[in-house]
């Protein structure tokens, strides 16, 4: 008997991950392709599709395809839509579900923000499984989150609630792909650390291997490697993005009074340097009723977490009915 499988897609700013997973978390096989690489939706639908498909047959003969779940910047779980996604080159309102349904016309389709995605991966697969109230916060080429309360992810009215990377932290600061200024999504991304260690190597003289790395070469993954062998521009890098998100987490907390904080994404790598000091400046500015209350934590699962939350979309959607 073939094995009923879901397949899951997270589609980032800069690479779209897909795997086939079945209801018990199981992961079976797995692909990817760039996001935007086609000035047409249409075309990279179609790279899409193609890559699914030949994933695909590698288990074709052993499962059954029950649906589809997405996790994307800007995605609205209540019109499967993306609309306005400002790491997306696709501008406006783009009828996604309708689209790749062209493709799957007998299988249902679901997309929700990637980082909701993410949030319900970690709340049916990882370290959220049993709590009711937590936060999850994606740090990756943007800042996405989901927000769960009393064991439901908040939506909102009309399907945009949790836009935690885009409230406005230093008014005046730098300009963000939303078009405003001063949003936390350009502090602490990878992309604003980035932005952050050419601030440091302005404002020090430390010498540092990072001057001789041009902006479109430097990464992330470089500066954290840079600080765990003592570079100091790296180092106060992090202290600076520790900081900001600490303090913005600080005051997310007053509103939702979470269980616990997850982080997930490619800056998390850098552990002890980004937790410890982001711990730290939460609680030295977070109001003394949740003093030493909230967990902060990392992603339990092993594998892409947003990749799970979409694929749990179809399940929790067979189970409805």
């Amino acid at each position: 008997m073939k094995k009923e499988v879901a397949l899951g897609i997270d589609m980032g700013g800069t690479n779209t991950a897909f795997g086939f997973i079945d209801r018990e978390g199981n992961y079976l096989a797995e692909g990817n392709i760039a996001t935007n690489n086609h000035e047409d939706i249409n075309d990279y639908l179609k790279e899409l599709h193609m890559a699914i498909e030949n994933v695909l047959d590698t288990i074709r003969e052993q499962v059954t395809l029950v649906g589809i779940g997405i996790g994307a910047p800007c995605g609205n779980y209540l019109q499967g839509t993306i609309e306005y996604a400002s790491n997306l080159r696709w501008p406006g309102v783009i009828p996604f579900c309708d689209l790749l349904q062209e493709y799957y016309p007998s299988l249902p389709i679901r997309l929700t923000n990637d980082a909701n995605a993410a949030t319900i991966g970690e709340m049916i697969y990882g370290g959220a499984k049993g709590m009711k109230d937590f936060i999850m916060i994606t740090l990756g080429t943007g800042v996405g989150s989901g927000f769960v309360s009393n064991g439901q992810l908040i939506y909102g009215h009309d399907g945009f609630a949790g836009e935690f990377g885009h409230i406005i932290v230093s008014p005046n600061g730098r300009q963000c792909g939303c078009g405003r200024n001063g949003c936390l999504e350009t502090y602490v991304s990878a992309t604003g650390v980035k932005r952050t260690a050419y601030k440091m190597m302005a404002k020090y003289n430390y010498p540092s291997e990072l001057r001789a790395i041009p902006f479109n070469e430097m990464t992330s993954k470089t500066i954290c490697e840079a600080a765990m062998k003592g570079d100091m521009i790296a180092i106060n890098t992090f202290k600076y993005t520790a900081k900001m998100l600490g303090e913005a987490l600080a005051n997310i907390v007053a509103i939702t009074s979470p269980e616990a904080i997850f982080l997930m994404g490619g800056l998390t790598k850098a552990g002890d340097l980004l937790f410890g000091p982001t711990k730290e400046h939460m609680e030295m500015n977070v109001l003394k009723m949740y003093s030493n209350k909230v967990k902060l934590l990392p992603s339990q699962l092993t594998q892409n977490v947003a990749i799970y939350g979409a694929a749990a979309l179809i399940w929790n959607e067979l189970d409805k009915a």
